[in-house]
């Protein structure tokens, strides 16, 4: 702890206003400004990494949840340890904390890229925390902690340099200005950097941020605390930094290409990053069926696609079916399904991500695959996240409603799979109306699709499961693998199984219904907003 500065004794002349102590090129005032202004910035910057790895680990590993609780509980862990760590640069404070900024700002600035590149060539595809994404992940989080935990240590010594004051109001003027900044940060990732520049850029900008603040701040006030060959070694450093920083600025859309073309192949047609998801678009050249990749995982393959639709939608349309409510779909697969129906009047469709839907709309090879559903003057879209506007429908009104949303097991989605939600979309329900959900992989991840079961006819109505087989997208090299897609049908009376006349996509429903009997599990507790159960 820093003493106190001692009053001057009776007599002794008043402090000089002019320059401050040790050299320094301006006032006292002014130089504490500067040291706080650079603490508003790398507080900044701090933050923006953090942000940025939750943000990615969760697009690239999945389960937003898990990745924010290792992301953060790591930092401020390493946090603690940086800045004992510190303690030991204080007697050079301000040679410490320029050769720390200039660490921070490439490790910082390079750690999306990093991360990506594990993802994409380590053939690490989510969920599961045993590949190269989630090492490189954890190794970040701790070397982005120990750097940032180390600055606050020297910049209260630097601080002090300027002129000496209690440590308590020292301490309180530090952490003023860095949580401010952290504000500052926090707010211009989502708003600012991430849709302007995305994820990639924005972080070698926030990393040249970071270089030249911290290299400013010690270079240009705290110059005469620095020997000859110091202050030679650190303008270096920092223009080593700045170098790969901008040499990597220049190459990274060179390097998201590659890195795209190893996780989806060689054929990506169409990379679009909306302002929900990232959507890309494989195939229809060639001979290669299209392929459709929302965040990284693939949606619906061009191969067997309507195997999937065909099982989702078909069974609900058994009975009235006038007016159709499709949840989700935006890429209009299920949409071209209730269609096939001429009884159908009107089909409302409510997707978030309305860039995608205009994909869905424009694309040659998307459109031709759903059958130009968004020109049908029948189908009305809304662009609504669907709980939202659940919560606003018109009570009894769809003869069908067709969730055709993400997986269960996303953090992202557990809010759709949730009591209330199924409680909101049995309330738009008609009399004798019907409600179909998919609900995940029925062999691999049978807990989450019977908490999806249980957590349906928690609302009262009444399910019967089913699923159909399907084959995984090969990669270069590799064979198709089998899995299998689970689905709930659900109404107020049972619903009966219908696979309608002519459709050779769908297999025998009874057969899938069978199959997943067999896995069954009972006594699962339901799925709720405050509590979700989805974790495997």
């Amino acid at each position: 702890m820093i003493e106190p500065h001692a009053p001057a004794p009776p007599g002794t002349a008043p402090p000089r206003s002019g320059p401050g102590p040790a050299g320094l090129p301006v006032r006292p005032a002014t130089g504490r400004f500067l040291v706080l202004v650079g603490v508003f910035v790398c507080a900044a910057c701090g933050l923006v990494y953090e942000l940025e790895l939750v943000a990615l680990a969760s697009y690239l590993i999945g389960d937003s949840v898990t990745q924010a609780s290792v992301v953060l509980s790591v930092m401020v862990f390493a946090m603690g340890i940086g800045s004992l760590l510190a303690k030991r640069l204080r007697c050079r404070a301000a040679a410490g904390f320029g050769a720390v900024e200039a660490l921070l700002a490439l490790v910082g600035g390079c750690s999306a890229m990093a991360l990506y590149a594990a993802f994409a060539w380590t053939g690490d595809w989510g969920g599961a925390w045993t590949g190269g994404s989630s090492y490189v992940l954890v190794a970040f989080s701790l070397a982005i902690g120990l750097l940032i935990g180390a600055e606050v240590p020297l910049l209260m010594e630097l601080i002090q340099r300027i002129r000496r004051q209690d440590a308590g109001g020292a301490v309180a003027d530090l952490f003023a200005a860095d949580y401010v900044g952290a504000l500052a940060g926090g707010l211009a990732f989502p708003f600012l950097l991430l849709p302007l520049l995305g994820q990639l850029t924005a972080t070698l900008v926030t990393g040249t941020v970071n270089a030249i603040a911290g290299g400013a701040l010690v270079l240009g006030l705290f110059r005469q605390d620095l020997t000859r060959r110091a202050r030679w070694l650190l303008v270096a450093a920092n223009l080593a930094v700045l170098g790969v920083l901008g040499s990597a600025a220049v190459l990274v859309d060179d390097f998201e290409r590659a890195a795209r073309q190893e996780v989806y192949g060689k054929d990506v047609r169409v990379a679009l990053h909306t302002d929900v998801q990232e959507v890309v678009l494989t195939g229809d050249t060639d001979g290669r069926p299209l392929g459709l990749y929302l965040d990284g995982r693939l949606w619906a393959d061009g191969g067997d696609e309507r195997r999937y639709h065909r099982a989702l939608v078909q069974p609900a349309m058994n009975g009235r079916n006038t007016r159709v409510l499709v949840l989700g779909g935006g890429d209009g697969l299920a949409v071209r399904e209730v269609l096939l129906h001429r009884d159908v009047r009107r089909v409302d469709v409510v997707e978030l991500d309305t860039q995608f839907v205009q994909l869905a709309r424009t694309d040659p090879a998307l459109s031709a695959l759903n059958g130009h559903a968004f020109r049908d003057p029948r189908v009305r879209v809304t662009a609504a996240d669907a709980f939202g506007w659940l919560r606003r429908a018109p009570r009894d009104t769809y003869d069908v409603v067709v969730s055709d949303l993400p997986d269960p097991g996303a953090t992202s989605s557990t809010k759709l799979y949730s009591q209330e939600f199924y409680g909101l979309a049995r309330g738009v329900l008609a009399d004798g109306g019907r409600l179909v959900v998919h609900a995940g992989p029925v062999a691999s991840r049978p807990r989450v699709f019977w908490t999806v079961d249980a957590t349906v006819r928690a609302t009262g109505l009444r399910t019967v499961p089913y699923s159909v087989g399907g084959h995984d997208r090969a990669r270069a090299g590799t064979a198709r693998a089998a899995h299998d897609w689970g689905f709930v049908l659900a109404s107020r009376a049972r619903p009966r199984l219908w696979t309608p006349p002519g459709a050779p996509h769908v297999p025998s429903l009874r057969a899938g219904a069978r199959a997943a009997e067999r896995t069954r599990l009972t006594g699962l507790p339901v799925s709720t907003l405050v509590h979700p159960r989805y974790a495997d």
